[in-house]
């Protein structure tokens, strides 16, 4: 057990550190537009399609459960 928390860990580290690079190479695409260079454009790009491509009424359906499981979580806290 003390292994697969050590890999959760490990892993869960990779995903902030991969979902940080995303957002400084977007913030990269913000300032410096379409002089950005091929990578954070094609970057820019792919997150804008990914965006594009998920339905508001999944996103509405998202928002519903985060905030419903927010709501137990502090329930469960007092």
């Amino acid at each position: 057990m003390d292994v697969l928390d050590k890999a959760k860990t490990y892993l869960w580290a990779f995903v902030e550190l991969a979902f940080a690079g995303i957002l400084a190479i977007m913030l990269i695409f913000l300032i410096l537009g379409q002089n950005s260079g091929m990578f954070v454009l094609s970057v820019a790009d792919n997150v804008t399609k990914f965006a594009n491509a998920v339905p508001t009424p999944s996103l509405i359906g998202l928002a519903v459960i985060l905030a419903l499981v927010y709501v137990i979580m502090q329930r469960l806290r007092a």
